[in-house]
């Protein structure tokens, strides 16, 4: 008998409202959870790393499918760096790059450098050619470093609510393969 995948979403900076993709993946699907952060607006990387730590503690990982998005998705490769855990797999949907000055408006502590290290895990990192919050060029060099398939959806803003990608099916079509 096969064991079900359970997949926790990781939002970003302000986290994912009623409207994102993000939340209608969590209520189209019991098999579906958000990590909560204490913090969502200020974020601190090593408290978000623990949540996720904790969040996952007692599940089997093999089993395991995390859905990041923008600032989440990088606190998914610093956690990865950080444990070294193997799970069944990743969805990196428009990683932004921390390291950008669009970036350091924002009150975020020590999520720069960009974590460049291969992810212990299979992953796919999903980018749009008109992100506001990370270049083409660089979710590429992000794809390629974390060791990820990338799928690029074209002209599709920073694939949130605002760039039309509310109740995203082709999104939740990209998980199919760890369901």
């Amino acid at each position: 008998m096969q064991k079900t995948a359970r997949f926790f979403i990781v939002p970003g900076l302000g986290n994912s409202g009623p409207g994102h993709w993000q939340t209608y993946f969590e209520q189209q699907n019991p098999n579906f959870a958000r990590i909560q952060q204490r913090e969502w607006d200020a974020p601190d990387r090593a408290e978000w790393v623990s949540t996720i730590e904790q969040a996952l503690a007692g599940e089997d990982l093999a089993h395991v499918v995390l859905i990041g998005h923008s600032l989440g998705c990088v606190t998914i490769a610093h956690w990865a760096n950080t444990y070294g855990h193997r799970l069944k797999g990743a969805l990196l949907v428009a990683p932004s790059d921390v390291e950008t000055a669009h970036y350091a408006a924002f009150p975020t502590t020590g999520f720069g450098p960009m974590p460049l290290q291969r992810l212990p895990f299979p992953s796919k990192v999903v980018t749009s050619t008109t992100d506001p919050w990370v270049s083409e060029a660089r979710a590429r060099q992000f794809a390629e470093a974390w060791g990820s398939e990338l799928v690029t959806i074209g002209d599709a803003g920073h694939i949130n609510v605002a760039s039309g990608h509310g109740n995203w099916p082709a999104g939740l079509a990209l998980l199919q393969e760890w369901a």
